[in-house]
């Protein structure tokens, strides 16, 4: 155990997050995520909402400033409920800790395919639609 490392954040995913670099991105999803078709590496937080494991991770990782935008939404697709409610939370969320942060959204299946570029998975026990964000690391000073 450490101090100051939030719980929800297992030793492997400490280690995943001290690994990654500047520019890297990190998936945070839901556990519906076709997590393993999408990425090679998958951390798992069972139990854990995703923005409960989103909070954890801002305490330890910055966000890029340098990037034009610091998190990445999948579009909703047509006929589904317009905002879900879990996206509030996340800006919420990160407005805490980076106040002019800019969030985009992607077309779901492009979405997939982006999320394979990410440096890993990170997927929650969350089980709301659409729980699925990826943000970009920053610069650690």
């Amino acid at each position: 155990m450490l101090n100051k490392i939030p719980k929800v954040l297992s030793p492997e995913i400490v280690k995943f997050l001290m690994e990654m670099g500047h520019g890297d991105e990190v998936l945070i999803c839901d556990a519906n995520y076709p997590a393993k078709t999408n990425g090679n590496i998958v951390l798992r937080a069972d139990g854990v909402s995703s923005v409960e494991l989103l909070k954890g991770v801002l305490e330890v990782l910055p966000l890029d400033g340098y990037s034009d935008y610091q998190g990445i939404l999948m579009e909703v697709v047509p006929g589904d409920p317009p905002a879900p409610e879990v996206w509030k939370e996340y800006e919420e969320t990160i407005v805490k800790s980076f106040p002019n942060a800019k969030i985009k959204k992607i077309e779901r299946q492009k979405f997939y395919d982006y999320s394979k570029t990410c440096l890993g998975i990170i997927q929650s026990g969350e089980e709301r639609l659409y729980g699925n964000l990826i943000i970009r690391k920053g610069v650690v000073k």
